[in-house]
């Protein structure tokens, strides 16, 4: 049995070796240049040469790319078929065992790449946000019935308050495109949905408060459905003095900047020193981070000496690093009034919680799986020091952590309302950063408003800041 398991480990390692190196990230540093130069087209093409990715183990995220690139070229048609085959992508997803058990002998990227419950939920933001653009506000409300259910099987999936189980924004979305839709009540649900996720999951998971828009769109949607105990509870709640019946007429224009760009999986290695326990049980043990995995041996006594006799394993583990926002702060002047961006959502705090949450499953799998490639080599030694010393090689160069995630999505979003009266406008978006040097952007758009029209105006800066 441990022959045969050493020859298919040689076999699948050697034929992954060459693809094995470098992460994610690194394999498509071209495209990512060409992306963060605002070069779309070019980089958009550049995906479409590549063939073998749309058929490959990290399909999903080629989709989502294609997704987004179509988007910012405001292609919005295609964008939306191309995150619609992400997203049967994700849904036609089936575990191969074969996969599976490769993923334990060789390292995880041999596996399907299924993408972060967060990457989903953003697949019908872009989606919706596709139909709003093109006019097509019975779609996008489609795409909030979707996201419901998406949400749904979040929270079903989770327990602990104190992980990403329910999305504020993927709630505020909604509620924007329902009271877009002048379903008020609808929208009253979503906002109050949002506002209950703030205060109790944003607020202590991201640090992310309320956005004041938000509390007024909320007291709003109470006032037209004709709540009014609601909107007198609310107004209290908040210790706001807005009063909805004075709003003026005219239309809406929705604002949603989505800022910067999300981070990168990286990997790193830590080192864990085997110590035997009582009880035929080995554990791994860091020090420096204060980890303890113990691994119980069994009957098996050729496992039970081969771990044994190692003293010391380094193992590859996922990581992200921050692509920290160049602008954080916006605002959108118009007919001499200042409207500031709130943030609404931070996905890059998000995609850390998400892999700190299920850092123990990960440690778990790639000490197994570091353990049991160290159980070959040490049985394959045994037989024949030169073939030991090959699997040793092949070993190291194979022993990587998953690296794969959407990276052309935004590090935080924000947003705002602008209530107009009707006729045609001039709106100058103002970017700017706090950090030194100081740097601003200018983005100048006229957009026609009619009476009683919500419009949703999408804005992308894709820089971040970069430490000299």
């Amino acid at each position: 049995m441990v022959r045969k398991y050493i020859q298919l480990f040689l076999r699948t390692s050697l034929c992954l070796l060459l693809a094995s190196c470098g992460t994610y990230y690194t394999k498509h540093i071209k495209f990512h240049q060409l992306f963060i130069n605002d070069k779309i087209s070019e980089a958009d093409q550049l995906l479409a040469k590549d063939k073998r990715a749309a058929r490959g183990k990290a399909r999903l995220l080629h989709y989502l790319n294609r997704g987004i690139t179509h988007h910012l070229m405001q292609q919005y048609e295609a964008s939306n078929q191309f995150f619609e085959q992400a997203y049967l992508t994700y849904q036609d997803f089936v575990s191969h065992p074969v996969d599976e058990v490769l993923s334990f002998l060789v390292n995880p990227t041999v596996t399907d790449y299924r993408g972060e419950d967060h990457e989903i939920l953003l697949i019908h933001y872009y989606k919706a946000l596709n139909y709003l653009q093109l006019g097509e506000l019975s779609a996008a409300l489609v795409e909030c019935r979707r996201l419901n259910i998406q949400l749904n099987q979040l929270s079903d999936k989770y327990n602990s308050a104190n992980t990403y189980r329910r999305d504020a924004f993927i709630h505020l979305l909604m509620g924007l495109i329902y009271h877009a839709n002048h379903e008020y009540n609808d929208a009253f649900i979503a906002y109050r949905n949002a506002i209950e996720i703030y205060q109790e999951n944003y607020k202590k998971l991201f640090n992310l408060k309320t956005p004041l828009q938000l509390k007024k769109d909320l007291i709003y949607a109470a006032y037209k459905t004709g709540f009014h105990d609601q909107v007198d509870y609310y107004k209290q709640q908040f210790q706001l003095a807005y009063d909805p019946s004075q709003e003026s007429e005219g239309g809406d224009i929705i604002c949603l900047w989505n800022n910067g760009l999300g981070p990168i999986k990286h990997e790193c290695n830590i080192d864990f020193v085997l110590i035997k326990g009582a009880g035929g049980i080995i554990n791994f043990v860091n020090e420096e981070l204060g980890l303890v995995f113990p691994f119980p041996l069994g009957d098996d006594s050729q496992t039970k000496q081969s771990l044994s006799d190692l003293h010391l394993l380094r193992v590859a583990f996922p990581k992200y690093i921050e692509r920290p926002l160049l602008y954080n702060k916006a605002t959108i002047q118009v007919q001499g009034n200042i409207y500031r961006l709130e943030q609404a959502e931070d996905i890059n705090a998000i995609s850390f919680q998400v892999l700190h949450e299920r850092m123990i499953w990960e440690f778990s799998k790639s000490l197994l799986r570091v353990a049991l490639k160290k159980v070959a080599e040490f049985q394959l030694r045994k037989q024949n020091e030169m073939l030991g010393t090959i699997l040793g090689v092949v070993n190291f160069a194979t022993e990587k952590a998953d690296t794969r995630n959407w990276q052309t999505i935004p590090h935080s979003i924000y947003y705002t309302r602008i209530r107009l009266l009707e006729g045609q406008h001039q709106l100058n978006f103002q970017a700017k950063t706090t950090n030194i040097p100081y740097i601003q952007q200018n983005h100048t758009f006229t957009i026609h408003v009619q009476h009683g029209q919500t419009l949703f105006y999408p804005i992308h800066t894709l820089d971040y800041w970069v430490n000299a």
